[in-house]
């Protein structure tokens, strides 16, 4: 039996067959010492597929240890990232903050970048190329998954059995609601175990498209960038 693992921060991929174990990260380095970020836990890619829509997604959030066995299950809630930030650090839950905004793609630190005013991105000026696609820049997925669309997501939301918390566990995909991570302070809402926030590749203006769900609803809706939410990767 072969299980994949693929490491969030550092893009590192675990390959366990026959009671071995290698690791290579995609730089091609495989020193611990050598790296710039927080270690985090790897993530187990098991492919789940939904037969009502055809598409096959990774059967847990990123960052999460276990695929969900309930709506409120923390070990499936995984990482919050910043909507198109790579998998610096910054998207384990209790990673530490910054206020200085990031010029470029990649900040050159691990922290949860801060933006309580305008324009509510941790980058600035924007970028609406973020996440588009397996070889965008700053796809957290591993090799072969990406971000979903919001058309995607509205496919997998459309045959839920109902459109709420309970539909999205009930689903193939086992949504759970991880909650989400603020944009002006980095504290964990309140909304941790009642509502789950999921990212799609989807922009709109300066803002991009999540999937929200609550015990009363789903629905796509438009959210700042520099809040945390969770990804859940659909495969190529």
């Amino acid at each position: 039996m072969k299980k994949l693992f693929f490491n969030l921060s550092f893009f590192l991929i675990v390959t366990i067959s026959c009671g071995t174990e290698s690791k290579v990260s995609e730089n091609g380095n495989d020193n611990d010492n050598n790296r710039d970020w927080p270690f985090d836990t790897a993530t187990e890619i098991v492919e789940v597929t939904n037969p009502a829509t055809g598409r096959t997604w990774m059967d847990r959030n990123l960052g999460a240890s276990r695929v969900a066995t309930s709506s409120t299950d923390e070990q499936a809630y995984g990482d919050l990232y910043q909507w198109g930030r790579a998998a610096d650090g910054h998207q384990i839950r209790t990673s530490a903050t910054a206020i200085t905004l990031s010029s470029s793609e990649q900040p050159g630190h691990g922290d949860f970048i801060l933006s309580p005013n305008e324009p509510y991105d941790w980058r600035s000026p924007g970028n609406n190329n973020l996440w588009q696609g397996v070889g965008g820049t700053n796809n957290p997925c591993p090799n072969g998954y990406r971000l979903p669309t919001e058309a995607e997501w509205e496919a997998e939301r459309e045959s839920w059995i109902s459109n709420d918390a309970a539909g999205a566990f009930a689903s193939p995909l086992k949504l759970p609601l991880g909650g989400s991570r603020g944009s002006s302070n980095g504290s964990l809402g309140s909304n941790v175990g009642s509502q789950g926030s999921y990212w799609s590749s989807t922009v709109s203006s300066r803002f991009s498209k999540d999937l929200l769900v609550t015990a009363i609803d789903a629905r796509m809706l438009i959210y700042y960038r520099a809040m945390g939410r969770s990804v859940r990767c659909i495969k190529n």
